[in-house]
């Protein structure tokens, strides 16, 4: 039986343990965490991560456990629309990330699952990866940013770096809330998205340009000076947050790396390809990986090409979000308000050309 071990508990940890025991592997998950699960807030699972999760026997379970945000689009600062979405079913599901790790955790056997487990310690001897005294056919870094895989065996990869941007993410009770499509509001250099989240929870999040590592005395009072005066339902969901629910973030991207594959060790998600949010593809793309890695390993070349098939579109992907960063925090007020102009009347046929390549992608088979 073919051995992997999968160092990162998180959504590309996961799946990729997922899908390679649905292959008949004996895969083991090292997370140093003393328990799998994750800390955050909401996230967006578009089109292509759905058919990645239906590859996994979880999809349909996904989609019960969140909700479609409607037709939706990105409004500017006085709440007219930019952009709409095309609301079609199945485009886009908004879920919160401990659901999606519950999932996950539940296609995985139990017996992989290895939790308070910090592995640092990796070499390749014979063909084969080695973590301390356990030798494996396949090493799999999906331990994030700061990968300690990463580390070991592209010594000298550059670290991340700095967006220019800090996000806070936070979701509350949609109780008291009026019902609303979802949407991504764009003034000049801050952005605010709000989306339905399941039957009873809002997810939202907002974007600022900010130095690195800035400190604030009240994050909840910072988004409501930012925001005063926005369009609703921004004021109402900022009037009903707590304090304790806002989490702050700065944000950064890893350039490009030569290679995902080195021997038998391949990196998945924020591991190989680390991006800004902005197109919210960063687990997206982590799922595309993980179910590309798994059909492929274990096949003649299967990690040749796996890095050939992952790493053009996802570094393509990250590219493109930092672009689409760019965009949306445009700080120049008229500047701004060029860019909505411009971007509303463009045809819609044209933005769906424009979204296709990233959207529709397919598993391998």
């Amino acid at each position: 039986m073919r051995t992997a071990a999968v160092i990162g508990g998180g959504i590309g940890g996961l799946a990729v343990a997922a899908g390679l025991a649905r292959r008949g592997w004996a895969v083991r998950v090292h997370e140093q965490a003393a328990a799998f699960g994750e800390v955050g807030a909401g996230i967006s699972i578009w089109g292509n991560a759905l058919r990645a999760l239906d590859v996994l026997g979880v999809g349909d379970a996904v989609r019960d456990a969140g909700a479609r945000p409607g037709r939706g689009g990105f409004r500017n600062r006085r709440g007219h629309w930019i952009l709409r979405g095309s609301g079609e079913p199945g485009d886009l599901v908004m879920v919160h990330r401990a659901d999606l790790l519950r999932i996950l955790l539940g296609a995985v056997p139990a017996e992989a699952l290895r939790p308070g487990e910090r592995r640092q310690d990796f070499r390749v001897e014979g063909g084969r990866a080695v973590i301390g005294e356990e030798t494996v056919d396949l090493l799999i870094g999906a331990d994030g940013m700061h990968s300690a895989v990463r580390r070991a065996f592209w010594p000298d990869a550059p670290g991340p770096v700095y967006t220019g941007h800090t996000a806070w993410r936070m979701v509350l009770p949609a109780a008291g809330i009026e019902p609303f499509d979802g949407s991504e509001t764009w003034g000049a250099g801050d952005i605010f998205g709000a989306f339905p989240m399941g039957a009873d929870q809002i997810y939202c999040y907002a974007a600022a340009v900010l130095p690195a590592n800035t400190r604030l005395n009240s994050e909840r009072a910072e988004l409501r000076r930012r925001f005063a005066g926005w369009p609703e339902p921004i004021p109402s969901l900022l009037a009903a947050v707590a304090e304790d629910a806002v989490l702050r973030h700065d944000l950064y991207y890893l350039p490009p790396l030569p290679s995902y594959v080195h021997g038998p060790v391949a990196l998945v998600g924020d591991a190989a390809h680390a991006m800004s949010p902005n197109l919210g593809q960063g687990a997206c793309q982590a799922l595309e990986d993980a179910v590309t890695l798994a059909a492929l390993a274990g096949t003649e070349d299967g990690l040749r090409r796996y890095d050939e098939l992952r790493r053009p579109r996802s570094q393509w992907v990250s590219a493109r979000s930092r672009m689409a960063g760019k965009l949306n925090h445009v700080a120049n007020r008229p500047a701004a308000a060029l860019r909505d102009t411009a971007l509303r009347l463009l045809p819609d046929a044209l933005l769906r050309r424009s979204t296709a390549p990233l959207l529709d992608w397919r598993p391998p088979t």
